[in-house]
C-alpha cells in the first residue's frame, strides 16, 4: 500500500511500514552509507531517506533508489570499516 502526503510517502510492505522521501541529486549535499549495499551514496546522486512512521525520527536511513526498491530480495548487508 502506498500513500502520498507532501513530498513524503506512506509505504507498507513484507518489512513493515516506512515513510519514505525521494531526494533528487541537486539536494543530496552529504555522502550516506546505504544499508542496502554498505556502498557510500555520493555528492549529488538521487536517493530515497526512509524511516519508520513511529518513534522520533532516529531511525532514518538514506538508501540508493534501487537498493530500496529491491530492499525485500536480499537482506542488508554489514558496514566494511
Amino acid at each position: 500500500m502506498l500513500r502520498i502526503t507532501g513530498g513524503q510517502r506512506r509505504e507498507t510492505g513484507p518489512d513493515g511500514e516506512w515513510v519514505t522521501r525521494r531526494i533528487p541529486g541537486a539536494s543530496a549535499t552529504k555522502v550516506y552509507r546505504c544499508p542496502g549495499c554498505a556502498q557510500d551514496i555520493p555528492l549529488g546522486m538521487a536517493h530515497v531517506v526512509a524511516w519508520r512512521p513511529y518513534g522520533d525520527g532516529g531511525d532514518r536511513r538514506h538508501w540508493h533508489s534501487s537498493c530500496w526498491d529491491r530492499r525485500s530480495h536480499r537482506a542488508p548487508r554489514a558496514p566494511r570499516y
